[in-house]
């Protein structure tokens, strides 16, 4: 695939994800994707384990859509930085619906095959994320 079509592969992710379309992962994602750095830990490896995360994403945040800010590619590999905005209806990692709406700022490679997302790495930004539902307090917030 050009590099063009591995980031119209990513942007067409990305846009599904947003409309709730989780179908998209059977689809653009290798059965065997190489997850390198899991959003959650007992996240399960492979296609599988995407699945969940997004269902879990979905259900806690389930007017979720992705922004791109930025995307460039190289050979094989698409870089992305963009966030996840979703106001926190459902459930999330234990902590309860507060209501919130939140971004989530992230980075994240891919490494494209045979047109299926087959490698993955990220940076997302847990502890804004976890300021922003209330879960740690911000700078100047409780503390000494």
């Amino acid at each position: 695939m050009s590099i063009e079509e591995n980031k119209a592969l990513m942007r067409r992710f990305y846009e599904e994800i947003s409309k709730g379309n989780l179908a998209v992962v059977d689809e653009l994602i290798a059965a065997d994707v190489v997850e390198h750095s899991p959003f959650v830990p007992e996240q399960a490896p492979g296609r599988q384990g995407t699945l969940d995360l997004f269902t879990m994403i979905r259900t806690a945040f389930p007017d979720l859509r992705v922004t791109v800010e930025d995307m460039v590619a190289e050979g094989d590999k698409v870089v992305a930085r963009g966030a996840f905005i979703g106001t926190h209806k459902g459930e999330f990692m234990g902590i309860a619906p507060t209501g919130k709406q939140i971004t989530i700022r992230v980075i994240e490679i891919v490494r494209i095959a045979g047109g299926k997302m087959v490698e993955h790495w990220n940076v997302v930004d847990n502890l804004g994320m976890m300021q922003q539902l209330g879960v740690v307090p911000t700078s100047g917030q409780g503390g000494r």
